[in-house]
């Protein structure tokens, strides 16, 4: 048969699903699997938007604008001027998912053969994005030793090359849930500004913040119109991931142009989910009051539970609702898989992400895991218990 094509191979499976026919073997032996792996969270779905789901007058569900709804960008336009983000509905457009907003704004601002610059560890599905773009990421490597924050501009701009183009930026970090300061933001925008590049800006945990750390949308520096670029996502903002709708932002007139030209290639985003979306951005604050409480909750009971584990490390985030754990195994991506294929405590064992394909730089991440509190506090605590359990039966235990 005919060779497959070079980006064929080198396509990147997602550690967050690698794992999944474990998991899945794993369950047909009558195991529970506490699903820590992926940023599917439990918290219902807001009533309003469901609502439109279940409740609307569409006899033909018809092609819609390949920009989007009007009506929905129109609402999402007021939804980033309430967030101090001063756009039109021209200057929104929606997408396939937030997924499809990063390959269009990678297309669109990168050529084949060019670099962006992104801080690692990074939402491990940029990997996936820049292969299919054609585009090489070099990594920014972030310690937890620092608490996952920027190195200095030096270390920064020692990445720059005649090729990058673009410095993109997960704000609240997936999956450190780091939160990106007023500071290190301006030191990017200086950055970009002195070498010429755009600035990507993955902003979908913009709500979920802690602590009383501010979230800096990149849309509130100066002097970035035609540099910056939002993309954005309703999946976890709803707890709506199987809507599949996002979109990008930007003031810059071609590249907004060039995202509508990839959209008449796929014709259109998703319409019955668009309608839902208008309805989403009535969702009352005390729903997001709420969310916010429990996912405080989920997260201190992670933290308290992973503080009695012995040789555990990891950082409390005060973003999103993930952490990355250093765990004390010879291999996390062997002991996840141990996990599931060998390990049950009262046929109960949890699912996690091992945490190096969440890195570009090679050997980092090894003994590391990504962990999604995504499930109430009770399981939380429970899944919790079986990895110490898990920890201190392991073979391969440091």
């Amino acid at each position: 048969m005919p060779a497959l094509s070079s980006r064929a191979h080198i396509m990147p499976p997602s550690p967050i699903r690698k794992l999944v026919p474990y998991a899945e073997e794993a369950k047909r032996r009558g195991v529970k699997i506490y699903h820590l792996n992926i940023g599917q969270p439990d918290i219902p779905t807001p009533k309003v938007m469901m609502d439109a789901f279940r409740n609307h007058d569409v006899s033909v569900l018809a092609y819609g604008h390949s920009g989007g709804l009007w009506e929905y960008r129109e609402g999402l336009a007021k939804y980033y001027q309430d967030n101090g983000i001063h756009v039109t509905r021209e200057q929104v457009l929606v997408t396939t998912a937030g997924s499809e907003a990063i390959i269009f704004a990678m297309l669109a601002c990168l050529d084949p053969g060019d670099e962006v610059l992104i801080p690692e560890p990074f939402y491990t599905n940029y990997n996936g994005f820049a292969v299919e773009a054609g585009v090489k990421v070099v990594p920014i490597t972030c310690s937890p030793e620092s608490g996952f924050a920027l190195p200095d501009d030096a270390e920064i701009k020692s990445r720059i090359t005649p090729r990058t183009r673009a410095i993109m930026i997960c704000n609240p970090n997936n999956p450190t849930g780091y939160v990106y300061t007023r500071e290190e933001m301006e030191r990017l925008r200086k950055i970009v500004l002195d070498h010429d590049l755009f600035f990507i800006s993955d902003e979908v945990y913009r709500e979920f913040v802690y602590d009383g750390k501010q979230h800096v949308s990149v849309l509130h520096l100066d002097g970035l119109d035609e540099r910056a670029i939002i993309v954005d996502s309703i999946s976890k903002r709803y707890s709506a991931c199987g809507a599949r709708i996002g979109c990008i932002v930007t003031r810059n007139s071609e590249i907004l142009d060039t995202a509508l030209r990839f959209g008449q290639a796929r014709l259109c985003p998703p319409t019955m989910e668009q309608i839902a979306g208008i309805a989403a951005l009535e969702t009352p604050q005390s729903y997001f009051d709420e969310v916010m409480a429990d996912y405080l909750e989920r997260r201190d009971t992670v933290f308290e539970a992973l503080s009695g584990i012995p040789g555990v490390s990891g950082l409390k985030p005060s973003g999103a609702f993930y952490t990355v754990v250093k765990l004390p195994v010879d291999d996390a991506d062997r002991f996840c898989t141990w996990m599931l294929s060998e390990f049950h405590d009262n046929q109960e064992s949890v699912m996690m992400a091992p945490a190096s394909g969440f890195y570009a730089t090679p050997g980092l991440g090894i003994d590391e895991v990504r962990i999604a509190f995504v499930l109430n506090s009770k399981e939380m605590a429970r899944a919790m218990e079986i990895l110490a359990k898990g920890l201190a039966a392991y073979p391969g235990r440091k």
